[in-house]
């Protein structure tokens, strides 16, 4: 990565990555450094200061709080948080296996938890210059793409996160119609959240390479493409 990534950024402000000691989120939290594009650029997680929880709202309003205490713009948010399956359990393969718990922990993060980052981080967004609020879906979270039923609560949960995208996105362009909210698909990234499950002859990407799509399609984002569900080339995907 160079200087030359995210140039359409006005230049300043501050960008976040929220989930940051994952294999997607660090090396995107690395790519955005690289960029030089930001007067300070932040990652959160579990072990950070202040610690990013997803269940625990009031560690989302620490960490907005410490951003608002720059005292600069905030132009870039990238939420890298997610979920799979929880400790002990493997996605669903029929309705035989749905679990209550399961799917409320698949909810609560893959969901709910972004959708409050989006509560205290769209508002902080640069209302004068491009701004951008990115959170990873992905593809199994398309209805219209499920042709192989399945991992029911990682599929549902993350049409969930979709529909907060699209929502909040209208929202946000009545407010500050500069900024752009979208929900990505990162592809089959070899992190541990997808090594498990990966099939021979799949098209495995390292952290580095995923983060490299991505943050160009960053860069190439506009208003237009506010409220979408794209992959990490920038193509629509179907919801």
């Amino acid at each position: 990565m160079t200087a030359e990534i995210l140039q359409s950024f006005p230049e300043g402000g501050v960008a976040i990555v929220l989930g940051a000691s994952g294999g997607i989120g660090a090396a995107v939290l690395a790519a955005v450094k690289a960029s030089d594009r930001f007067a300070a650029v932040l990652g959160y997680h579990r072990r950070s200061v202040p610690a990013l929880e997803l269940t625990d709202e009031a560690s989302i309003v620490a960490i907005a709080d410490q951003v608002k205490a720059f005292g600069q713009p905030l132009r870039l948010v990238f939420d890298a948080t997610g979920v799979l399956q929880g400790e002990g359990a493997a996605p669903e393969k029929s309705w035989r296996q749905l679990d209550a718990a399961q799917l409320a922990r698949a909810f609560a993060v893959n969901a709910i938890g972004p959708a409050l980052l989006m509560k205290h981080f769209l508002p902080l967004l640069d209302r004068d210059g491009k701004a951008v609020f990115a959170t990873l879906s992905a593809k199994v979270g398309s209805i219209g793409d499920n042709h192989l039923g399945g991992w029911y609560g990682y599929r549902a949960s993350k049409a969930a996160l979709n529909q907060f995208v699209r929502t909040a996105a209208v929202e946000l362009a009545r407010q500050r119609p500069k900024a752009i909210c979208v929900a990505l698909h990162p592809g089959t990234v070899d992190t541990g959240l997808s090594a498990p499950h990966a099939k021979t002859g799949l098209d495995v990407r390292t952290p580095e390479a995923a983060a490299a799509s991505l943050v160009a399609v960053l860069d190439r984002l506009s208003a237009a493409e506010n409220g979408g569900f794209l992959d990490y080339r920038g193509a629509p995907l179907p919801w």
